[in-house]
């Protein structure tokens, strides 16, 4: 048999050349090496049983690594299939791509799944993994995959759908591509006698018993194609990791990450709902959290004056024709409400405040000297959301964006960019963020992008050199920037370790030019202002359920809707606390005293549920010595604090925005 060259590249390590023999497989590299699960060669993803040509780059693939959980996943989704319909004959395939720490299947059944079923199908799959079944990858002709796949029709409209299924239905990609179809067989370890198939590109794991931890989570209705157009299917969704710790860790942030729940801790501590009789995306907010919401809103306001921004205010709808000028109609039109059509006239909900801000900077002749003008709006706009994918406060239908655009001059475009994001990151910071990252999203070959090459190349280097005056870590995301520019995005992580977007810094020379926008230069020249978009919070609502997740719904003293909480030990010692709460209000500080009928230890469990940051008490020996008690939220208590002292320290943590 003759000898083959190949290069074995590892992370950190210099690249090996191996002579081996015709037939080689990518496993026989990895020989023993139990967390290499598949490999890139020339650099493609392929399984391990995938053959070696003469000259390929061969780099092994781990469990751990993207790619690896990714196939992991994948192969569990697989493995998930064939127990449900092990279980339940009839049940038809969708599509199962690995998705975010796990992998979902979609499946035509009768009935909808329920958690006995679940329960099932789990101790089915751990059955199948103990099997050890190979997976073999086969390809084959569209016409044989329609033959063998006769009976699962949804397998079949995506065999239609080859060279555009990625865009026609999300996770399709996993199944078909431009390329030849493949169908992955699961072998029984010993016989080779076909287990079951599915419509996949692969690759897979060598075997199921590759698949060490998994769990399903939860089953959900899920329209076929994410089109409410087509039928509704069943989903069940799944985890899956290279160890049992890991799964375990998982589960565990999980459950933190529930009880962390904004839409729970809005429900449980009286701050905001979204009333049936509203509809699916649009939020009230109660008392509570409308003085956390104004809180934030004040503090924000306070230090764009500071910032030289000036305030403007806008509709919340307009003439159709405003977002065909801007641009906006054609590539976000599948977001934006229908049109309303009165007096001869198409109107549209707002989505986006830009283009009335640029009606704002065209009303008037404009000078270089006025430049740079920063504009500033709490705008509400208004976006059609699928269902399926609106989520309390975090993706909604109706939301309040704080929308600045700036305009300045090209040569000003550098410095202002620059303290913009110093500025953002400052004030999220104030609000008790601190560990970020910065995501520059740049244009790619698509069509959807507008304007010329130069202009994308300046405004991106722009953009880059002042995200590199941060000292963060900066990740690229091509193809990621809107249709009119490159952007920059603060990602933020919270308490947990989870990644929000945060505030975005868009670089636009698209909009200046559809709307005519100028300035008179120094020159009396009729120059184009550049145009800079920039939304700090993204949104009000969002913003507020970030920060309502971070902090646990125990919010910080200067946001918390109830400051401290006067706490009598008896009847007799309420006067004494509505007096504390007087001097307390005086100094501009929310305090309520609890003068319900309930005994001492209920109100303080009372207070702790409400997650105030003060609870002040008072006996007989606080008010002989003109004192109170603390008693914090960790548990903690401090006793005969004089009163001053007591409003000092309330005030004080109200002042410094810290933690108590």
């Amino acid at each position: 048999m003759s000898d083959l060259r190949v290069i074995i590249k590892r992370d950190s390590a210099e690249p090996e050349e191996r002579l081996v023999t015709t037939g080689t497989t990518a496993a026989d590299l990895f020989d023993g090496d139990r967390s290499v699960v598949a490999a890139r060669v020339a650099g493609v993803l392929r399984d391990l049983a995938h053959p070696l040509d003469d000259g390929d780059d061969v780099e092994p693939v781990v469990v751990s690594s993207e790619d690896g959980l990714n196939i992991l996943r994948h192969s569990t989704a697989h493995v998930m299939a064939q127990a449900v319909q092990e279980l339940f004959p009839d049940a038809k395939l969708g599509i199962g791509p690995p998705i975010k720490d796990g992998f979902y299947y979609d499946f035509d059944v009768e009935q909808p799944f329920n958690p006995e079923d679940l329960s099932r199908v789990e101790k089915k799959m751990q059955e199948i993994v103990k099997r050890g079944q190979r997976f073999s990858r086969r390809p084959v002709t569209d016409e044989a995959a329609r033959e063998e796949l006769a009976a699962e029709p949804y397998k079949l409209e995506l065999i239609g759908l080859k060279g555009s299924a990625a865009d026609a239905a999300e996770g399709a990609s996993a199944e078909v591509g431009a390329g030849e179809l493949t169908i992955y067989d699961n072998l029984d370890a010993k016989s080779g006698d076909l287990c079951w198939k599915d419509l996949c590109r692969g690759p897979h794991l060598p075997t199921t018993r590759f698949i060490p931890a998994f769990k399903l989570m939860r089953s959900a209705a899920a329209y076929w194609r994410g089109s409410e157009k087509n039928k509704q299917l069943q989903r069940i969704y799944g985890t899956a990791w290279p160890t049992r710790d890991e799964l375990k860790a998982h589960l565990e942030f999980l459950a933190e990450a529930e009880k962390r729940d904004h839409r729970k801790l809005g429900a449980e501590l009286d701050l905001f709902s979204i009333p049936e009789e509203l509809g699916s995306g649009l939020a009230v907010f109660h008392p509570k959290g409308g003085i956390v919401r104004k809180e934030m809103e004040n503090y924000s306001r306070l230090r764009h004056e500071e910032a030289d921004y000036e305030f403007v205010y806008t509709p919340h709808l307009s003439k159709a024709g405003l977002f065909e000028t801007s641009g906006h109609l054609p590539h976000y039109a599948d977001v934006m409400f229908p049109p309303l059509e009165f007096e001869g006239q198409d109107y549209r909900l707002k989505a986006m405040n830009c283009p009335m801000h640029n009606l704002i900077f065209r009303a008037r002749g404009r000078s270089y000297r006025e430049l740079p003008l920063r504009l500033f709006e709490f705008g509400t706009v208004y976006r059609y959301e699928k269902s399926g994918v609106v989520h309390g406060l975090t993706r909604a239908r109706g939301f309040t964006q704080d929308d600045s655009h700036i305009y300045c001059t090209k040569e000003q475009m550098p410095e202002e960019l620059d303290s913009l994001l110093t500025f953002v990151l400052n004030l999220l910071r104030d609000y008790g963020l601190s560990d970020f990252y910065l995501e520059l999203s740049t244009r790619d070959d698509s069509p959807k992008f507008i304007g010329e090459d130069a202009e994308w190349e300046e405004a991106t280097e722009t953009l880059r050199t002042a995200a590199g005056k941060q000292g963060l870590e900066l990740v690229m995301d091509p193809g990621g920037a809107a249709y009119y520019g490159p952007k920059i995005s603060v990602q933020a992580r919270d308490a947990i370790g989870r990644t929000w977007q945060m505030s975005t810094i868009q670089v636009d020379f698209q909009q200046p030019k559809r709307f005519q926008l100028e300035y008179t230069a120094a020159d009396g020249s009729r120059q184009q202002p550049v145009m800079i978009h920039r939304a700090l919070f993204g949104s009000i609502e969002r913003f507020f359920a970030v920060l309502l997740e971070h902090y646990a719904g125990a919010f910080p003293a200067w946001l918390a809707p109830v400051q401290a909480v006067g706490i009598p030990i008896g009847d007799a010692h309420v006067p004494y606390l509505a007096e504390f709460g007087r001097q307390a209000k005086a100094r501009g500080l929310r305090f309520e005293v609890d003068s319900s009928s309930d005994r001492m230890q209920k109100k303080i469990r009372n207070a702790q549920k409400s997650k105030v940051p003060f609870m002040v008490i008072a006996g007989d020996d606080d008010i002989a010595a003109g004192a109170v008690s603390f008693r914090y939220r960790d548990g903690t208590q401090k006793n005969g604090v004089p009163v001053e002292e007591a409003l000092a320290e309330i005030a004080d943590a109200v002042e410094r925005r810290v933690q108590v």
